[in-house]
């Protein structure tokens, strides 16, 4: 495809399934308009949607509980700016939840500690086995796929959905919002997390060790036995208010010294190395694409301000040293072992067993049956 960006947001051909209109708007864009905006609208309109909203989660509570919801935690804006309006303005009970994979960055983890220590709640911490977190990190990095994040999200989900069932409670609240992500990542930047027969079939060719404690989903467990027959919910509160990325920011500094992060998910090390050089350089995908158009839709920034954050690189020369460093020394490889996956002939995720026709075909029942609103995946 002749390379081609959206007049109206900043998403481009380099996102391999877009599709542009006559008018040259990009099919995130129409999407946007004409499914997520509507479903947006109406149920910010709805004045007793939120009341209802903190009611359906008391309801699912057991009187004998201390907890009445589940929050994932993990230092960024969007799931501290969830805890803080799910204590101060849902009085919710909840118990803070958060996966250490190995590579929070210290600002994450000194978030994550002001956050508790000024709402006074419980935090309970999973730490992965890092003997298996992190082979299975380095076989992501031989597979030649660009979503080596997998191992770190997907570890996340398994464990926050296997505690909320063992402790039987009924409702996870996740920062997940179309505010500032009603644009989802193309597919092919980044596969689903979730997809354990992915996970599994790149292991099983490139990793040295077994997975014995590493945490197991799949989606037909997460996205249909938790909700229908554990009566586990996923909840989404973000989109019941107006939420502002720069005013959830300024909030979280002045109320509770958060220290904010130079891109949205640079919480974790791993992340920022993973979205600000590795994506970005060995296949040519900008996350900042998604982001910022995502801010764009939702009226937060203008697309003349996005265009030009996009013509600079993510990360300059001298970070890009620094990361390459710490993250060869955490996997104990040489940058120079680093720099030849670097150069490994490019792979996709249907170069390995997936499930996603079923994700595909989960999304089209759950949208027909009005359970689920937003872009293609």
């Amino acid at each position: 495809m002749k390379y081609k960006i959206c007049k109206n947001c900043v998403m481009d051909s380099s996102d391999p399934a877009i599709i542009f209109d006559e008018k040259g708007i990009c099919s995130h864009c129409n999407g946007y308009y004409s499914e997520t905006l509507p479903a947006w609208e109406k149920l910010l309109s709805n004045k007793k949607a939120l009341v209802k909203l903190k009611k359906d989660i008391k309801s699912r509570t057991y009187p004998s509980k201390q907890y009445d919801c589940i929050i994932g935690l993990s230092g960024g804006i969007d799931s501290s700016y969830l805890l803080h309006l799910a204590v101060n303005e849902l009085s919710l009970k909840p118990l803070v939840f958060h996966v250490d994979a190995g590579w929070n960055s210290s600002v994450a983890s000194n978030n994550i500690e002001k956050l508790i220590d000024h709402l006074k709640l419980d935090l309970y911490t999973e730490v992965i086995n890092w003997k298996e977190m992190r082979d299975l990190q380095l076989s992501f990095f031989k597979s030649g796929v660009p979503h080596i994040d997998a191992p770190q999200d997907y570890a996340f989900f398994a464990t926050l959905y296997k505690f909320a069932c063992k402790f039987n409670i009924k409702t996870i609240l996740t920062g997940a919002n179309f505010s500032t992500e009603c644009i989802r990542n193309p597919i092919d930047w980044m596969y689903f997390q979730s997809d354990d027969k992915q996970l599994r079939s790149i292991h099983k060719k490139f990793g040295n060790i077994k997975l014995s404690s590493f945490p197991k989903t799949h989606i037909l467990w997460h996205k249909i036995y938790l909700p229908y027959f554990k009566k586990i919910k996923v909840i989404k509160p973000l989109n019941y208010f107006k939420y502002d990325k720069q005013k959830a920011r300024e909030l979280l500094i002045n109320k509770y010294q958060w220290q904010p992060y130079s891109q949205k998910h640079f919480e974790s090390r791993f992340t920022s190395f993973y979205e600000g050089y590795w994506l970005y350089s060995r296949f040519g995908f900008d996350v900042r694409r998604v982001q910022l158009s995502s801010l764009i839709l939702t009226k937060q920034i203008k697309r003349e301000i996005a265009l030009e954050i996009l013509s600079k690189d993510p990360l300059d020369e001298k970070k890009i040293k620094l990361e390459k460093q710490f993250i060869a020394d955490k996997l104990r490889i040489s940058v120079n072992e680093l720099n030849k996956f670097f150069k490994l002939p490019k792979k996709t995720y249907k170069d390995f067993n997936n499930e996603a026709w079923l994700y595909k075909l989960g999304s089209k029942i759950l949208k027909f049956l009005g359970l689920e609103v937003g872009g293609k995946i």
